[in-house]
């Protein structure tokens, strides 16, 4: 099998070896049914195993995964009439964020996220889903164009990181993540966020403040990646599986530290199983988001995002004095 993942090999050989069973079976007058069926059960039995004892670095690989769906493959299932702009109207277009108008149920919506490429072509063109500062101005346009109609903001975060690069500084890279940190948590118009695969470090909060924030079961949120903190910690990116599990980088663990509202299940395996399945899981929690999130006046929407992150990052401090 393509680019099964390293947790996924003893699926993979078991798979491999029912599918020679059956093909033996089908040249031959021998009848292996009930080896095939005890096969298959324990197969099942395994992949219950497996998938409900994911490990963080488990979730790590899935989220990086080649064939993972990104931003255009939930719009083109999601969303009606997709209209894509282009361009901040300083410097270029980057497409390594893509954005547009859109119906969703009917109703006009402005959808902005990263976009990664599926073969090594596209990803030169997306720049890997690494954003120039055009890139977040471009986003920043359509948001504040949103806000001047009324529209609801969608956004996708699926990126390692802002591109570091020269040119990228050059142009005002760290400007433009913080004037949309800054115009962002002053909108008057419902934002909804959605970590579809990596939320890498301000390139990822550069289109994350919104009313809420949800993640797939199987993505990341943290501000640098494993090998980086690795390298950081312990001068040693191999140790970045350790890295993982001590991060606190996954959504089961955002979610009880309150970073974000809700976790979008994944179809078993990861998104890149069931593009469709897992939109409609998409689907779900994001009409409930909208749903409630139009209800709110102008004023409450932008009280209500100040409050939820004011209170992130908030404990309580106990003294044994």
């Amino acid at each position: 099998m393509v680019n099964e993942l390293e947790f996924e090999k003893p699926l993979v050989q078991l798979k491999e070896k029912i599918n020679e069973l059956k093909a033996f079976t089908a040249d031959s007058d021998v009848d292996l049914s009930s080896e095939i069926e005890r096969l298959e059960e324990r197969l099942a039995k395994l992949e219950e195993d497996i998938y409900s004892s994911i490990k963080p670095w488990d979730r790590v690989q899935i989220a990086r995964h080649p064939e993972r769906p990104s931003t255009l493959d939930y719009i083109e299932v999601l969303f009606d009439q997709f209209m894509e702009m282009h361009g901040d109207r300083l410097y270029g277009d980057d497409r390594a964020i893509v954005g547009g108008i859109a119906y969703y149920k009917g109703k006009p919506v402005t959808v902005i996220g990263h976009q990664r490429g599926k073969d090594t072509k596209e990803n030169i063109l997306r720049n890997f889903g690494m954003p120039h500062p055009e890139g977040y101005r471009k986003a920043l346009r359509l948001m504040k164009q949103a806000e001047k109609f009324g529209r609801p903001i969608i956004c996708f975060i699926d990126t390692k990181g802002a591109y570091p690069g020269k040119a990228a500084e050059e142009r005002g890279q760290s400007e433009a993540i913080a004037r949309n940190l800054f115009e962002m948590a002053g909108l008057t118009v419902p934002v909804v966020c959605i970590v579809i695969g990596e939320g890498g470090s301000g390139g990822a909060l550069a289109l994350g403040i919104g009313n809420h924030v949800h993640m797939l079961e199987n993505s990341t949120y943290s501000v640098i990646s494993p090998e980086g903190a690795a390298s950081i910690l312990w001068k040693d990116s191999s140790l970045a599986k350790q890295a993982a599990e001590s991060m606190k980088i996954t959504a089961p663990d955002l979610k009880e530290m309150g970073i974000i509202d809700e976790i979008i299940p994944e179809v078993k395996g990861g998104a890149h199983k069931d593009v469709k399945s897992q939109a409609e899981y998409i689907d779900a929690v994001l009409y409930q988001s909208l749903k409630e999130l139009t209800q709110m006046d102008e004023e409450t929407l932008v009280m209500h995002r100040y409050e939820k992150f004011q209170e992130i990052g908030k404990f309580n401090e106990y003294s044994n004095v």
